[in-house]
């Protein structure tokens, strides 16, 4: 009797092992997919991550560039009014030298019109 009841114990083990070892393997597979949704998900935010930077550095590359821009328009407006402001300096020094007087009639003579009367104040 022990023999026979041995059989099916053996039986019932064998199966519940196999049972045991199915119900890991399904375990497994299941935490398998869990981790490969969970790296699928981290690869999207970290490509995300890098999309949104790509397109960061774009745009402030454009905006880098029209600043530059501007400041070589600036740089270029600068420099005329420069050389404009040193030559009324240098005129306005002349005017203020020995003979600037004459100077300054000798041009008033081109600005005022053949016809008109100039009047000086003292």
């Amino acid at each position: 009797m022990t023999s026979s009841k041995a059989k099916p114990s053996r039986v019932r083990d064998q199966a519940s092992s196999e049972a045991a070892v199915n119900r890991a393997a399904s375990i497994q597979r299941q935490l398998d997919r869990q981790e490969l949704h969970c790296s699928l998900i981290a690869l999207a935010a970290k490509a995300a991550m890098i999309l949104v930077g790509c397109v960061s550095v774009a745009r402030l590359s454009v905006a880098y560039q029209e600043r530059l821009d501007r400041h070589g328009e600036i740089a270029a407006v600068l420099n005329l009014e420069s050389k404009k402001l040193e030559t009324l300096q240098s005129r306005f020094d002349r005017l203020f030298s020995i003979g600037g007087e004459k100077r300054l009639l000798s041009e008033q003579d081109q600005w005022i019109a053949p016809n008109r009367l100039r009047v000086i104040w003292r």
